[in-house]
């Protein structure tokens, strides 16, 4: 019975290698994703939150190589919209709980010739508590803007990753379609 387990999996382990999948990040820091990555400078974005998505991208873009080096071919611009919306209202007209949504509209600029590459958007969103103390509000929805900034930099460079994966910036590349 062993041998027959051992021999389906053998088997079973044959047919995946030919099913074209490959590993998005082949070759470690060499690769060419990792490296178109290592080229993406991130633009200043305003506010306290594009603080914290800009230090979180750039931490997923070189996350070996710090400041130095790379990162001038391409520019990603971010442009952040983040808003509070209160909901799950008593009968005495309280808010009890809130959702913070943060949209992230993001393009991959050439910077040599300001030719837009990639332009496409991110959104997270988190819910929260409104308890009786207004500290604990305030230290619940910082919280959850840098648990979403966290979110828009992972959904952002996995967008890059894919987009360099399929030949984007190496190069002259067509223009992905916007929303993608």
């Amino acid at each position: 019975m062993r041998t027959l387990i051992i021999s389906a999996l053998v088997a079973a382990s044959l047919t995946i290698g030919g099913c074209g999948l490959r590993p998005l990040y082949a070759n470690g820091s060499g690769g060419s994703v990792a490296q178109t990555l290592a080229d993406v400078d991130v633009a200043p974005i305003a506010g306290h939150e594009g603080w914290l998505v800009r230090n979180a991208l750039r931490d997923r873009l070189r996350p070996t190589q710090g400041d130095g080096g790379a990162g001038k071919r391409l520019r990603l611009d971010v442009r952040l919209e983040d808003s509070i919306t209160g909901f799950g209202v008593r009968a005495d007209d309280a808010v009890t709980r809130e959702r913070r949504t943060l949209r992230a509209r993001y393009q991959l600029v050439d910077a040599a010739t300001g030719e837009v590459l990639l332009d496409a958007a991110a959104t997270q969103d988190a819910g929260i508590d409104v308890v009786g103390s207004e500290y604990a509000t305030i230290a619940a929805e910082s919280t959850a803007l840098e648990r979403l900034a966290s979110g828009i930099a992972d959904q952002i460079v996995a967008r890059l990753a894919v987009y360099a994966n399929r030949g984007g910036g190496q190069g002259a590349a067509a223009p992905a379609p916007a929303g993608q």
